[in-house]
């Protein structure tokens, strides 16, 4: 039987809260808080058999319910825990939920920073001092691509910077619910992702994408790019997407070396091909997944196809490639 090139780890929005169970923002969905970092165990020792080489976290570790609590670091302590014990390297992703709990400084210097896991030899520092985004070769001719989906954001910036000053003018522009908008301006339509627990990535962000995938292009690579927020309106809720989600898809259809766009955040999950070709997945999440059940991916890298085989809510998927 044929070998991967390299096999790693899929989970996206685990939200552990050492409480009981509840609800969703609309009080529409169960979520299963303490239970989430059972199924994060179950995800580890089958990722463990599976010889897995790394794991991609999508963002969303910890719930903002710990931030009431005060109780931010020991839950990030617990699920560290859970994913210590895969003894492979953790690429974490950063959501809306990592801001609720703490702020980007704190988050700069804690293990919720994977950028200083890729090594000077095969991957990048950040690209800049303020924007968590950076990208590496796991095996030759691949390359991840991990961005700051909150790079443009009110809840992940501070309230005098220049990057905050932005985001309130684009949110505001959009939403006029000032009372509360974490409400969508509209009831329906792609207007609705202008909701205060979204964001964007800064032109700054942008060109950087756009510089590394020329790259890749030149060394024929295929990319697999990893975000919290999804950016292509077949593949999530409309509530779901990146502020500037177009602009990111500007980018991603002007390189022939992009094989997937991967993200978290809608916890139903979504699929579709682009018009480019590219496919975008978003990964069903933990927190709404029942005990009896399991929502998480290990996906195999070969020469000519990518196979994503899913366990419980996560169907099984394979993007074919020349």
């Amino acid at each position: 039987m044929e070998d991967p090139v390299f096999t790693f780890g899929l989970i996206a929005d685990v939200q552990y809260a050492d409480i009981e169970d509840g609800e969703n923002y609309l009080r529409t969905r169960r979520r299963y808080y303490r239970g989430s970092a059972d199924l994060l165990r179950d995800a580890v020792l089958q990722w463990r058999r599976e010889r897995v080489q790394c794991v991609v976290q999508l963002g969303d570790i910890i719930d903002g319910h710990n931030r009431r609590r005060d109780a931010s670091d020991r839950a990030l302590d617990t699920v560290m825990a859970e994913l210590d014990a895969c003894s492979v390297d953790v690429h974490h992703v950063w959501g809306n939920h990592e801001f609720y709990n703490f702020s980007r400084p704190s988050l700069l210097s804690s293990r919720l920073n994977s950028a200083q896991r890729t090594g000077t030899d095969t991957g990048s520092d950040l690209i800049g001092d303020d924007i968590y985004a950076y990208e590496f070769s796991p095996a030759p001719n691949f390359r991840f691509v991990l961005l700051d989906a909150y790079d443009l954001s009110v809840i992940g910036r501070e309230e005098e910077s220049e990057k905050h000053t932005h985001s309130w003018r684009i949110l505001t522009q959009h939403n006029h619910n000032l009372q509360d908008l974490n409400q969508p301006p509209v009831s329906v339509g792609l207007e609705q992702r202008f909701v205060k627990f979204n964001g964007g990535f800064s032109e700054q962000q942008l060109q950087w994408l756009d510089a590394v995938l020329t790259l890749s292009d030149h060394k024929q690579e295929r990319v697999l790019i990893f975000s919290h927020l999804p950016v292509h309106p077949c593949a999530a809720d409309p509530i779901c997407l990146a502020w500037n989600h177009e602009a990111v898809l500007s980018v991603l259809r002007s390189h022939q070396s992009v094989l997937c766009f991967i993200a978290g955040h809608d916890h139903d999950g979504g699929r579709c091909t682009d018009s480019s070709g590219a496919q975008h997945i978003t990964l069903e999440g933990v927190i709404e997944t029942p005990p009896h059940s399991h929502a998480f991916a290990t996906a195999y890298l070969y020469e000519d196809r990518m196979v994503m085989k899913g366990r419980g809510r996560v169907e099984d998927l394979t993007i074919t490639y020349s």
